[in-house]
């Protein structure tokens, strides 16, 4: 019998870039009421992803696509698991073909070494995108989902295993996000109820420049359950006050859309550090050209000055690095694009380019709102990546903060 429920396993080039690929897997797993026990992000090594792997489960979703070398070390990796060989699966190859097809192009020779699956694996098609599939093996059952997991019909197959395999445990589970404080503070604020036995266990998960505060209640009924969790639920919301930006699925650039949207304002950013990470993030958001305008990739001390007007006496002064260029990136884009909000970032995202007096992770944020202008300095750890999106989560919570967002 295997320990555990389910485990979500995210294999990447480089594990400690921004963004989480298990989120879309997570969001589905939560709604349909299935617990997650566990996430692990590894990198792109055969020995690191067994050794993850090998830790039993009911139910383990790994999250890698089919092609590249991630998709050759799962395939390898499970099939000694399972303790079974690599072989064609035809109706691997039959949704490979139909993938490309969907995109008008024949299936690469290359490409049919995808349909290579463990004996005994179970193909997914999906209405669009990639396939996925599943296997049995002594340590548990595992579910290789492409990353993103947009089709309908393999969330649904995920959270079906999922639900066959957990049983019908009674349990509703919510996630509130948490952005602009440390793991540290939210912990400290919520004490009373880290490690605690009871009908609703309160645990904390350190996400990509956020915190996760998840909830998981247990009752006879789902009623019963849900009740329980509502009212652990706004208790620890209210301590958690406007540091909590939402629920579940909700993402920081949805949460800042809704408000821009709610209050008929329309925004346009300058970027310097992030390269128009912030950009895409808000573009990714089905309906944002009603409240984005543009944005501009200003990185060079020439483009400040051409595209922004940011006045030269600023940048001799202070640096393009410092908050009164960081202000002056966000009036200038706020005029040039017409807009009431703006959002600029300038930063040394490294590894090299840090002085004593801004090192490398040295970042200024401006954000102007209707009659307000103002910018932060913060000083963030990790590599270029984590630099990076570290700067986009800061900067979006910061123009969240001004609107007065907070969870519906």
């Amino acid at each position: 019998m295997t320990a555990g429920g389910v485990r979500l396993v995210a294999v990447a080039a480089d594990a400690a870039s921004g963004g989480d690929p298990t989120a879309p897997v997570q969001a589905a797993l939560a709604t349909a009421g299935v617990p997650i026990d566990g996430r692990v992000l590894v990198d792109e090594d055969e020995a690191a992803l067994e050794r993850a792997l090998g830790v039993e489960a009911l139910l383990t979703v790994v999250v890698a696509g089919p092609g590249g070398s991630a998709g050759e070390i799962v395939r390898r990796v499970l099939a000694r698991l399972s303790g079974t060989r690599l072989v064609l699966n035809d109706r691997m190859l039959t949704a490979l073909e139909a993938a490309y097809r969907r995109i008008d192009r024949p299936l690469p020779r290359r490409a049919e070494r995808q349909a290579l699956l463990p004996q005994g694996a179970t193909p997914w098609a999906a209405e669009d995108g990639e396939p996925a599939w599943s296997v049995e093996t002594p340590r548990g059952a595992f579910a290789v989902v492409p990353r993103g997991m947009a089709s309908p019909s393999l969330t649904a197959h995920v959270v079906e295993l999922a639900r066959a395999l957990v049983g019908a445990r009674r349990v509703v589970t919510r996630i509130l996000r948490v952005a602009g404080v440390s793991l540290g503070d939210v912990e400290e604020r919520l004490a009373e109820w880290l490690g605690r036995e009871g009908d609703v266990a309160v645990s904390t998960v350190p996400a990509d420049g956020e915190v996760w505060v998840r909830l998981r209640a247990r009752g006879a009924t789902v009623d019963a359950a849900t009740t329980a969790l509502e009212s652990v639920e706004s208790r620890v919301a209210a301590v958690l006050g406007e540091d909590c930006y939402g629920r579940d699925g909700d993402t920081l650039e949805h949460v800042v859309g809704r408000e821009l949207h709610v209050r008929g304002l329309t925004l346009a950013t300058a970027e310097s550090c992030t390269g128009g990470l912030v950009g895409h993030r808000l573009t990714n958001v089905a309906g944002s050209s009603a409240w984005f305008e543009r944005g501009v990739v200003v990185y060079s001390n020439r483009a400040k000055q051409e595209l922004l007007g940011v006045p030269d006496e600023i940048l001799k002064s202070h640096g393009a690095v410092s908050a009164p260029c960081a202000e002056a990136m966000a009036r200038g884009i706020c005029a040039a694009a017409q807009t009431p909000c703006g959002l600029s970032i300038t930063g040394i995202a490294g590894p090299d380019g840090g002085t004593p007096q801004k090192p490398v992770g040295t970042v200024f944020i401006g954000v102007a709102v209707p009659g307000e202008v103002t910018a932060r300095r913060f000083l963030f750890s990790g590599n270029r990546a984590a630099v990076k999106w570290q700067s986009s989560q800061m900067a979006l919570d910061m123009l969240r903060r001004r609107l007065g967002g907070s969870p519906p």
